[in-house]
């Protein structure tokens, strides 16, 4: 768009067209081409010239403000020409010749084209004002409708798109849920309300009307023999299958009443239930069953038994899930309770609550639900040395069964035997401490597990041992003998020996359950002082045993734990006769005589006057058979300085002994040796001078041929050095030639090859040179001959006639007239006459012209 309003002239184009004011009437006119406008002062081109609208086939566009047209359909003007125009509304034009837009019109959209609605889809609409369309059908300012394809919309001004529909494809097993946005009637011709829902299960491509929503797609559920679907009622209605259901009712559908289903808006699925299956060994009980009319039945319990297929009703559970029937071998047992009063079948008897009883294999059992079963029971096999212990449960009376197959009933239980924590290590150890020391079981091994506390407890007594059992019911012990297998009664316990132990002897060191007979040996350290006060400790063995005349006998067997810590008494009672014998003799006559004295204090004279072989113990019946002196030491300092001293001192004595013994032996090898090595030289020396000999003569010899060899040689090599000098020489004076000649050679082709490089040097520059000045020569033609062009021929006449011009009117300007008399043959410079006539003024301005000249030039 050209905005041209000072122009006068405006060729207006066909199908151009302009707007004219005229600022006399303020009146705006339309000016349409082809033609030539010529503006008048009065008026002004505002706007224009433009392009008129060309609106080609399907395509419409918007003009907003449109002119009004007659029944003619030409426009129509107001008393002062202006054309009159419908304001606020809206024009749609569709395909039609160019047009141009009269004053006041507005092209709101530009040429659009049409909306084509494919099929399958459609376009909504909503009517903006009040109109009665092409099939006399009045619609409402509000009102919504569909325009559905395939076809082409043409738009009109009451009339929005609110959007496009596009159908939804409902597949087999599939429907779509609707929801009625208002009242409205559906496409099978059922009236809905707003917010009702519903669903379309037909086939193929369903296009939702103007009032209707598409709120989801329904898949179908797939039923199987195994599958059933849990349905719930949201509010009453009548199903598909004609049934009414209230409003929370909950149902199944299976596979017998249809294969697939969609659910209805009305009904929501809770789930997918699986069929239950049970075997001839399986069973189930069901809590709140439902009768043949589909009712709860609260409280009550069904048994089920296979072999069955079921699901579970919607309000149906298991009790304990699927459970396995009884199947009880010829070991095993169930121990059962009743809950509830029922008439026992197998028995034959009425079974109160509370009851309990036991049924025996082998057999198969379920039980009713009114029996509940309390524990399975298993025979236990008890080997011979095996047992456990049983408790009555109404007498509270506990024993022990062993060497036996044996089942618990209804009223026994396992009766757990307590120990104490010192009994239970021991047992835990399993072993004689004793005999092996206080070293516990390896980790991981038998006797480091935890003992089943149910189990008669076990005790291997070891060969040559005994084991006192104490029963706190009958208040009797008894004594085993090893080797033997204790099997603990319910009421008996161990008697633990706390013996003493350690060098010298402590008490509670040994804790064991079994009493070893020995034969032993006990280690002991006793401090003794003699009749001089020298004080000794000693360290003593003692070989003991317990000697048992029948074992059958239970008193003699009694003796042996009579006394608790036989070691520890023992040992006693041995120190203080020794300490008894040793005081009443000095330190030099134990120190000769210990043993005797020792042996003789403990075992005692016998009527003959010897020492005794044994000391007995009538107590327990132990007996010691001998006594070992393993060392005796002094406790005072000063007597064991005085006992090691006179032990060194024989120490040194018998070294000395042997070290001069040694010395002598040494010497008399000593000189035996160097009589041989004094031999052993000179004969070595002798046969050194033989060798000695014969080198010198080696040495002569070859002395004589080397100096026959060096003259002979030195001859030779001479001779070989001066042809070797005189082939050098020759050979040097021909390379000498030969470098003369390639040098000489070299500089002659050097020194053409440069005054070549000078003579081509010198001509490419004299051509350069030429070259730049035929350019210099040319450019300078150029640029006069550009500069005379561009002056012109006229200025430099001008120029060249402008100082003499001016001189004239000068002079003319003066009034004087003068004769100039020459003889002819003398040039006479008239240009030059004016500037004496005027004085100084002149050579200023000729200066300025020489400057100008010179510009010109």
């Amino acid at each position: 768009m050209s905005r041209r309003g000072d122009e006068s002239i405006y060729r207006i184009p066909p199908y151009f067209y302009l707007h004219v004011l005229d600022q006399n009437l303020n009146v705006t006119r339309l000016e349409i081409g082809p033609q030539t406008f010529v503006r008048q002062d009065n008026e002004k081109v505002v706007y224009g010239p433009e392009r008129m609208i060309t609106v080609p086939p399907r395509h419409y566009c918007i003009v907003e403000n449109p002119v009004l047209k007659d029944k003619e359909c030409k426009v129509v003007f107001d008393e002062s020409g202006q054309a009159k125009l419908v304001h606020a509304d809206q024009e749609i034009r569709l395909a039609q010749d160019p047009f141009p837009l009269y004053p006041g019109e507005i092209l709101k959209q530009v040429v659009t084209s049409l909306k084509v609605v494919a099929a399958n889809s459609a376009l909504r609409l909503r009517a903006i004002l009040d109109f009665e369309d092409d099939d006399e059908e009045k619609r409402t300012a509000g009102d919504e409708w569909l325009f559905e394809g395939p076809g082409t919309y043409i738009p009109r001004k009451e009339v929005v798109i609110e959007e496009t529909v596009r159908a939804t494809v409902i597949r087999p097993n599939q429907a779509i849920r609707l929801r009625a946005r208002k009242e409205t009637i559906d496409r099978q011709g059922v009236a809905r309300v707003t917010g009702e829902e519903w669903l379309v299960k037909k086939t193929g491509a369903y296009l939702p009307g103007a009032y209707e929503e598409v709120v989801d797609v329904v898949n179908a559920y797939v039923l199987t023999d195994k599958k059933a679907l849990h349905m719930i009622s949201l509010r009453t209605f009548k199903d598909d299958f004609g049934v009414t259901r209230k409003n929370g009712e909950e149902w199944l559908i299976k596979m017998t009443d249809t294969e697939t289903h969609i659910p209805n808006v009305y009904e929501e699925v809770v789930g997918v239930v699986n069929i239950t299956t049970l075997t001839t060994r399986q069973y189930c009980i069901i809590l709140d069953p439902s009768d043949e009319h589909g009712r709860l039945q609260l409280g009550r319990k069904k048994l089920v038994k296979g072999e069955c297929s079921f699901f579970l009703l919607p309000g149906e559970r298991f009790e304990r899930g699927i459970q396995n029937v009884y199947v009880l071998g010829e070991d095993e047992g169930v121990i059962l309770r009743a809950t509830e009063s029922f008439i026992d079948k197998d028995a034959k008897v009425e079974r109160k609550p509370g009851d309990k009883w036991m049924i025996r294999g082998p057999a198969e059992y379920v039980p009713p639900v009114e029996v509940e079963v309390t524990m399975k029971r298993t025979a236990l096999p008890l080997d011979e040395n095996e047992g456990i212990y049983v408790r009555c449960i109404k007498t509270g009376k506990v024993r022990s069964v062993t060497g036996e197959t044996y089942m618990l009933n209804q009223d026994e239980e396992l009766w757990a035997k307590e120990l104490s924590p010192a009994v239970e290590t021991l047992l835990a150890e399993a072993k004689n401490p004793q005999a092996f020391g206080e070293r516990g079981p390896k980790p991981g091994s038998e006797a480091s597990k935890p003992r089943d506390k149910t189990r008669v407890i076990t005790f291997r007594v070891p060969h040559n041992a005994a084991v006192q059992i104490y029963d706190y019911k009958e208040k009797k012990a008894r004594v085993v003998f090893g080797p033997e297998l204790v099997l603990l009664g319910p009421d008996e316990q161990f008697t633990k020996l706390s013996l003493s132990g350690g060098k010298p002897k402590k008490n509670n060191v040994i804790k064991s359950l079994c009493l070893f007979l020995g034969p032993d040996f006990s280690t002991d350290i006793i401090t003794v002082e003699t009749s001089d006060h020298a004080r000794l400790s000693l360290q003593l063995s003692y070989n003991w045993h317990f000697e048992i005349e029948s074992k059958e006998d239970k008193v003699e067997a009694a003796k042996i734990f009579s006394v608790p810590d036989f070691i520890g008494d023992a040992c006693k009672a041995i120190a203080s006769r020794v300490r008894g014998a040793v005081a009443q003799v000095q330190f030099d006559d134990f120190h000769k005589n210990s043993a005797r004295i020792i042996r003789s204090s403990v075992f005692g004279f016998d009527e003959k006057g010897k020492v005794r072989g044994a000391f007995r113990f009538p107590q327990n019946n132990l007996v010691f058979t001998s006594i070992d002196i393993q060392s005796v030491e002094p406790v005072d300092q000063r007597t064991r300085d005085a006992l090691q001293k006179s032990v060194q001192l024989a120490i040194e004595i018998t070294t000395n002994s042997q070290e001069a013994t040694a010395r002598h032996e040494a010497e008399r090898l000593e000189q035996e040796a160097k009589g041989r090595l004094e031999r052993q030289k000179i004969s070595d020396e002798a046969e050194a001078e033989k060798s000695r000999r014969q080198l010198l003569e080696l040495q002569a010899n070859s002395a004589a041929v080397e100096s026959t060899g060096q003259a002979k040689a030195e001859a030779q090599s001479r001779a070989e050095a001066s042809r070797i000098e005189g082939e050098a020489a020759v050979d040097q004076a021909k390379l000498k030639s030969q470098a003369m000649k390639i040098e000489s050679e070299s500089e002659l082709e050097r020194l053409t090859q440069a005054r070549e490089a000078e003579l081509a040097y010198v001509r490419e520059q004299d051509e350069i040179e030429l070259s730049k000045s035929r350019e210099m020569s040319s450019i300078e033609t150029t640029k006069f001959k550009n500069m005379v062009d561009a002056i012109g021929a006229n200025t430099l006449a001008t120029m060249a006639s402008a100082g003499p011009d001016q001189q004239v009117r000068m002079l003319q300007s003066l009034g004087l007239k003068s004769t100039l008399i020459t003889d002819g043959s003398t040039p006479i410079n008239l240009f030059n006459t004016a500037n004496g006539l005027i004085g100084g003024m002149m050579p200023a301005k000729r200066r300025n012209r020489n400057d100008d000249d010179d510009c010109y030039e």
